[in-house]
């Protein structure tokens, strides 16, 4: 039952984050769907994977977006 919750969120926040029109809600709902990603890995038994989807996806790709939006704004404005 809760595997199927968990797949629910993670569909419903790639969903935002593909439609939202705002690019740092786009990066919190990206992060939002990796980390329930990576929860239903910790679900199923597979411990590694969820941790790697955890560091990797939850934690350094969101970093890398993030840093990516702050740049592009700030090149906007100079």
């Amino acid at each position: 039952m809760w595997d199927i919750a968990i797949i629910f969120l993670a569909i419903l926040s790639a969903l935002f984050a593909v439609e939202s029109e705002d690019l740092f809600k786009s990066i919190i709902a990206f992060s939002a769907m990796s980390v329930f990603v990576g929860i239903l890995y910790y679900v199923m038994g597979a411990f590694y994977a969820s941790v790697f989807q955890l560091l990797v996806y939850a934690g350094a790709v969101t970093v890398l977006f993030a840093v990516t939006i702050h740049m592009i704004k700030r090149r906007r404005t100079a």
